[in-house]
């Protein structure tokens, strides 16, 4: 018998660049009535500046939404000046910033890479840390966490507190597969994109895929760790599927049928 009370809480969210022809205030609007708990606030489009971030935070907060995440665009491995994405973390009040692991797949990726992305995420998760915010890497093709085995060797080799990952389904991966690459990283998972792809890239409403979301749900449930699950594209970008989506996505973190 499940024990209830050891079950995590998952909190609907949605990323923002879900809405990307959307404004700051319709985001919130949509999501808002779309009864979703919070936000990751991207800075391709909506959160790119001082004053858009403080737009988004009052916004979010006014619709009595949480700020969930920063969803950077910083590439690990730079070295790039990381004080300005920090300092829209801290304005939007994110409690944790997601960043990219390099700009090459751990298949092309030269030791020298994987090297400079360990050195510079260990440099951000130190200033991050600084300011109380957390780092999260997306878990993405074309990265070095491309696979769950990558990105465990990823994790390892940074081995900073302040570093966690998503997960996402990756294109292509039968349910089962796209399962086993969850459970491998679990217990570094942090928040999760939500979304349903066919193996072209096709985008489904997230109940075509009703059973992979039941059971990624019940793992991060039955995992004992709060956590974020945040939608991330819907069919034809469009609004109402936000709605449709949202109320299968809380489904799910409730633990429903």
């Amino acid at each position: 018998m499940i024990d209830l009370t050891t079950l995590a809480d998952l909190t609907p969210g949605i990323c923002s660049v879900t809405l990307r022809k959307s404004g700051i205030d319709d985001v919130v609007r949509i999501s808002s009535d779309a009864g979703l708990a919070g936000i990751e606030w991207g800075t391709d489009i909506h959160v790119s500046d001082a004053a858009s971030a403080a737009h988004a935070k009052e916004a979010t907060e006014a619709a009595g939404l949480t700020v969930l995440s920063l969803g950077s665009y910083y590439r690990a491995g730079d070295f790039g000046d990381f004080g300005p994405t920090l300092e829209l973390a801290a304005t939007l009040g994110a409690p944790r910033i997601r960043i990219w692991a390099g700009k090459l797949g751990s298949a092309d990726a030269q030791d020298s890479q994987w090297d400079a992305v360990v050195k510079d995420t260990q440099r951000v998760a130190d200033l991050a840390a600084e300011r109380g915010i957390a780092i999260a890497f997306e878990y993405h093709g074309n990265t070095l966490t491309d696979s769950p085995e990558t990105t465990l060797e990823l994790l390892q080799r940074v081995s900073h507190p302040n570093v966690g990952t998503y997960w996402q389904p990756a294109v292509g991966l039968s349910d089962q597969q796209a399962l086993d690459s969850l459970h491998r990283v679990l217990p570094h998972v942090v928040g999760v994109h939500c979304f349903s792809w066919g193996p072209n890239a096709e985008r489904f409403p997230l109940r075509n895929r009703k059973l992979l979301w039941q059971t990624v749900s019940d793992a991060l449930r039955g995992n004992g760790k709060d956590m974020d699950i945040m939608l991330e594209f819907v069919e034809d970008d469009l609004p109402d599927n936000v709605l449709n989506d949202a109320a299968f996505l809380h489904t799910i973190t409730l633990g429903e049928d």
